[in-house]
């Protein structure tokens, strides 16, 4: 089963105990989110296409992290003593898919 999920301005195909890379949240690692801009979802042989969302499909995912990695970009000019840096650090949140829950469907109880 997956679900492809709008998020922000992006469309990302979700699975069950998949890790994603999302736009920044302000949750703490280990908090849960309901994303429910689900488009479309595949279950076995059964497609459900939402127009333009799927009613009442959710995806339930928790926090892992909030990794940033810096990226420098340097410009040079030989023999003319120019050397510029520039850095940027773009921040975002890996979650990892806890559910897919069809429309109707209930939240498992946690253990």
């Amino acid at each position: 089963m997956y679900a492809v999920v709008e998020d922000g301005s992006k469309q990302y195909i979700l699975k069950q105990g998949d890790v994603v890379r999302l736009d920044y949240r302000q949750l703490e690692p280990g908090e849960t989110e309901e994303l429910k801009n689900v488009l479309l979802l595949k279950d076995e042989s059964k497609i459900t296409v939402g127009q333009p969302t799927v009613e009442g499909a959710r995806v339930l995912v928790t926090v892992v992290d909030h990794p940033s990695v810096k990226t420098t970009m340097m410009k040079y000019k030989r023999r003319k003593n120019y050397h510029r840096r520039k850095g940027h650090r773009q921040y975002y949140t890996s979650v990892r898919v806890d559910n897919i829950l069809l429309p109707g469907q209930s939240a498992p109880a946690k253990a």
